[in-house]
């Protein structure tokens, strides 16, 4: 699992107690990964922010998400699509609010109707058989997510706060239009504004990611992933969640390195994980000065 152990940073190694390594090592199947593997993403709800504490008492803003019936519904392969991804759904919903085509497509899978679909690339050794759920294990705290999501709709806005304008001057000889945008074309020639202008218009509800966000902490029980930092989107909204691409840890011995919670791992092995899994920071104290 070369490539997926890579994407566990320095501070992971002193990230676990010794009681939760033993469990994510039990948890993992044998080593068939490459440096080129590439595994499937999650599909969660933000369920909000809050913040924890480290144990250096430093503290944290952490995104708290949730995956709600996390299952893979379509495995897509090279022959007959062109490429390699699995389609994930996430969070059941009623039959009466599903459409009869893709009620059809939710029963030849054998799982429960999904409010929201998305696909994931993967490499073929990363591919998960139909109806196998992914819980928040798949994550290992230490490591590092990528979570992409629309962001907040702000409606029409100005060009002051939409694009950061500096605005005209406020003091005398200027009256009502402080934030306006001011000029926006040229004389005669060209005689149009060109296309690609910044000027007010709708802001927000456009599709972000926010890279390499650290994961602190994994609740088993509750499904929930604690990552730091911020993540886009209102409460409950969908979010994707995928290893980061940008830190792999490409200089991390492999012996360095925990071994990730493969999501078709027994059951009984998941279940029998502690409830939570926290990342420590590691290092020294911060508060503490140094001679």
């Amino acid at each position: 699992m070369a490539s997926l152990l890579n994407s566990v940073r320095v501070g992971l190694r002193a990230g676990l107690t010794t009681e939760c390594r033993s469990f994510v090592t039990a948890a993992t199947q044998p080593a068939t990964w490459t440096s080129k593997s590439l595994r499937s993403g999650v599909i969660a709800r933000k369920k909000g922010m809050t913040a924890m504490w480290d144990e250096w008492g430093v503290r944290i803003p952490v995104t708290v998400l949730q995956l709600e019936q996390c299952q893979v519904v379509q495995v897509l392969n090279e022959e007959a699509h062109g490429y390699t991804a699995l389609q994930i759904g996430s969070s059941d919903r009623s039959e009466t609010n599903v459409t009869k085509p893709m009620l059809g497509h939710f029963e030849k899978a054998g799982v429960q109707p999904k409010r929201k679909l998305f696909e994931f690339r993967v490499t073929p050794d990363a591919v998960l058989p139909v109806g196998t759920e992914l819980v928040a294990s798949h994550f290992v705290p230490g490591q590092y997510v990528d979570c992409s999501a629309p962001t907040m709709g702000k409606g029409f806005q100005g060009a002051m706060k939409r694009h950061g304008f500096g605005g005209q001057p406020a003091s005398h000889g200027t009256s009502v239009t402080h934030r306006s945008l001011g000029s926006t074309g040229q004389r005669k020639d060209p005689g149009k504004v060109f296309k690609g202008k910044k000027m007010a218009g709708r802001m927000g509800g456009e599709q972000a990611t926010v890279q390499s966000l650290k994961v602190m902490k994994v609740d088993n029980d509750l499904n929930l992933i604690y990552v730091k930092g911020c993540v886009p989107g209102v409460d409950e909204q969908f979010v994707k969640v995928q290893d980061a691409v940008k830190k792999r840890g490409d200089k991390i011995a492999p012996a360095d390195v925990l071994p990730l919670p493969f999501p078709t791992a027994d059951p009984k092995l998941v279940k029998a994980m502690p409830r939570e899994l926290v990342a420590k920071t590691g290092g020294s104290d911060p508060y503490v000065m140094q001679e």
